[in-house]
């Protein structure tokens, strides 16, 4: 009897190892992305997120003007600490350390990895060329014709933001549009 109740408890065992999540994948930041995404042949992608204000997410929030909007809208301490603020002018805000890579760098503001996912996973070059592996591995496709851009678009821009003033997806996705050119 012995020996069956621990049979069974190993197979219970290792059923509830087997249904486990997967292991999260760790976010690399947005200078890992640059290293591939910068060139002519990538479409310069990296270069666009620099000049977007996605990539100025972060400094906003100690601007004049954030301390007066959070000052309005009874935020204590600074906006750039404020986890109202954070949820979306920070990627990975809330992430446990050990997800975020060494290059990873939180006041890099809205990166790479909000839209694509944690790249830790699929960033190899072998994986990236094969567009299944790399979503099975993380890359999240957004997609203008599904929806699916704009639908993560508004988790943000949407009338909880202090500052909503309305949102144009067209017109703003034109803005950080950032395709891989035709071969």
């Amino acid at each position: 009897m012995k020996n069956v109740t621990l049979i069974i408890m190993a197979l219970a065992m290792m059923s509830a190892v087997s249904m486990a999540a997967p292991p999260a994948h760790k976010y690399v930041g947005a200078e890992v992305c640059g290293m591939c995404h910068r060139t002519p042949k990538s479409g310069e992608q990296f270069q666009k997120w620099q000049a977007s204000k996605h990539s100025q997410a972060m400094k906003v929030l100690s601007s004049p003007e954030a301390l007066k909007i959070a000052k309005e809208k009874g935020i204590k301490g600074s906006p750039d600490q404020a986890p109202e603020c954070l949820q979306c002018h920070q990627t990975a805000y809330g992430v446990v350390a050990s997800l975020l890579g060494p290059r990873f760098n939180k006041d890099d503001g809205v990166q790479c990895e909000t839209c694509h996912g944690p790249g830790g996973d699929y960033m190899k070059m072998n994986i990236m060329k094969n567009e299944k592996e790399a979503v099975a591995n993380g890359l999240v496709l957004l997609s203008v014709k599904d929806g699916s851009a704009e639908k993560l678009c508004v988790t943000c821009h949407n009338k909880k933001s202090p500052n909503f003033k309305g949102f144009d997806f067209k017109k703003m996705w034109a803005q950080i549009a950032h395709p891989i050119p035709a071969q």
